[in-house]
């Protein structure tokens, strides 16, 4: 959930007005992910991943029952789409290696995972249920690390591990599927009060390895920088109240603090040791030494924002990630939402959320170097919209300005933001959304031969970096 970067901190100047403001940030990059975009599913001889073996045994769990076997085929038409960014003036690009496949023009910002476990791992021992999968993990950045490392100056080691863990193991609408009966996804195995913070965990050591691991053999020789990106939507108390004013705290804690805290304390927040008690692991000493620290940069991705009001404690309720916060979020108050709702369900457009959650994180944990890693906007795909109506998406273009402009803000405060990443270059394959879905700033037609075709927003960035 990924375009354009802006490193630099200098001011956005003119980002208001109504003419494309010059990148004084610097926008250079695009991002995607290999399941989204890559297609080629059984070529280069690539094994499968658990998204390649959900897709195709659950296709009713894909909002439109399609699978990622084809994507948009950037496997074959990756030089298309380099000659693309290039065009624009983009010159970075956020992509993931693909675990299962094991394999750049522009500065490329490289995910070593985003959610696609080979199929092998998660049948001989459930993957990140198991403590194995830190070793597995290492094995595998290992040889990106020595393959890509003279090319690649910036790793990310797990993108969203909150959403992989709460979708896969806590709502179980997502791979692997897992969790409590009465949860969303209705699983069949799974605990949703356990496995979460079990597979959290394991991906916080796995980091932790892969760091430690290109500390000492590579960056010194290959000068990159690594870290991981979280994602997180801001939240904003239902009312004054204290409890309400405790419920985002709480609520931000279970999101980002479930892994920051970790990264910068060497444990998990207090409210989750509280609420969660003997369900949420405990580190070792040398584990908590090896995870404080263990980043260069964050990666943030941020979409909206939500109220939160707190929830009072009751010990009846089944235990479940979904619900130890005693947090609870809504887009509306008083019948208002927070803020317009352009496309998906759940992107309620509050763009000083974005400056919010930059100021809290520079407060909280210390101004780490941070990256937007995502940030966009969606619509809902129309076969039957004319091409011409398709390409005009002027709420995405002003979804993009004012977002920056508030993260030009947050930079004036102090907040040591280097980089900007607009989700996404192409319209793609979004996990359950299957193709319902559109973030792209270019249309991809899924009728004819999947032509890329610029949208507004794609000709707005191009004027936005040629200043």
């Amino acid at each position: 959930m990924k375009t354009s970067l802006i490193s630099t901190g200098e001011a956005f100047r003119r980002a208001s007005s109504s003419a494309p403001p010059p990148p004084q940030l610097r926008v250079p990059t695009v991002d995607q992910n290999v399941f989204y975009y890559e297609g080629a599913a059984k070529e280069g001889s690539k094994g499968p991943s658990i998204w390649d073996t959900f897709t195709q045994a659950h296709p009713e769990k894909i909002a439109d029952g399609s699978n990622g076997d084809v994507a948009v085929d950037q496997y074959h038409r990756y030089k298309e789409d380099v000659h693309l960014m290039k065009e624009m003036g983009i010159d970075a690009y956020r992509f993931s290696i693909s675990w299962p496949r094991i394999l750049p023009s522009l500065q490329p910002f490289v995910t070593l995972f985003h959610w696609d476990t080979p199929q092998g791992l998660d049948e001989q021992y459930g993957s990140f249920l198991s403590p194995r999968i830190v070793k597995d993990y290492h094995d595998y950045v290992e040889v990106c690390f020595r393959e890509f490392g003279d090319r690649v100056k910036h790793w990310i080691t797990f993108n969203e591990p909150h959403v992989f863990t709460d979708y896969g193991y806590a709502s179980g609408i997502f791979v692997p599927g897992r969790c409590s009966s009465w949860e969303i996804g209705r699983c069949k195995n799974g605990d949703s009060g356990k496995e979460p913070y079990i597979v959290g965990h394991h991906i916080l050591l796995a980091h932790a390895a892969a760091v430690d691991l290109y500390r000492n053999k590579f960056q010194k020789t290959q000068n990159g920088k690594i870290g991981m990106t979280l994602d997180c939507n801001w939240m904003v108390p239902y009312s004054d109240s204290k409890s309400n004013g405790d419920a985002v705290e709480r609520g931000l804690d279970f999101v980002f603090g479930w892994f920051m805290d970790p990264l910068t304390q060497g444990d998990y927040p207090f409210n989750m040791r509280a609420l969660v008690g003997d369900r949420l692991p405990k580190f070792t000493e040398q584990q908590s030494k090896l995870i404080k620290g263990s980043f260069d940069f964050i990666g943030l991705n941020y979409y909206s924002t939500s109220y939160a009001y707190s929830l009072p404690i009751d010990n009846t309720v089944n235990k479940s990630y979904n619900t130890d916060s005693y947090t609870t979020q809504t887009a509306l108050r008083n019948g208002i939402p927070i803020g317009p709702k352009p496309g998906t369900e759940w992107i309620y457009v509050y763009p000083q959320g974005i400056r919010d959650l930059l100021l809290y994180t520079k407060t909280k944990y210390n101004n780490p170097v941070i990256y937007i890693t995502e940030n966009g906007l969606d619509e809902k795909s129309n076969e039957n919209l004319p091409l011409k109506e398709a390409l005009k998406d002027d709420v995405r273009i002003d979804y993009y300005r004012q977002h920056i402009i508030h993260v030009q803000r947050a930079i004036s405060k102090g907040v040591d933001v280097r980089g900007y990443f607009a989700w996404s270059l192409l319209d793609n394959f979004e996990w359950a959304s299957g193709y319902s879905r559109r973030y792209g700033i270019y249309y991809m037609d899924y009728i004819d031969g999947l032509k890329r075709h610029p949208k507004s927003s794609a000709l707005w960035f191009q004027r936005f970096l040629s200043k």
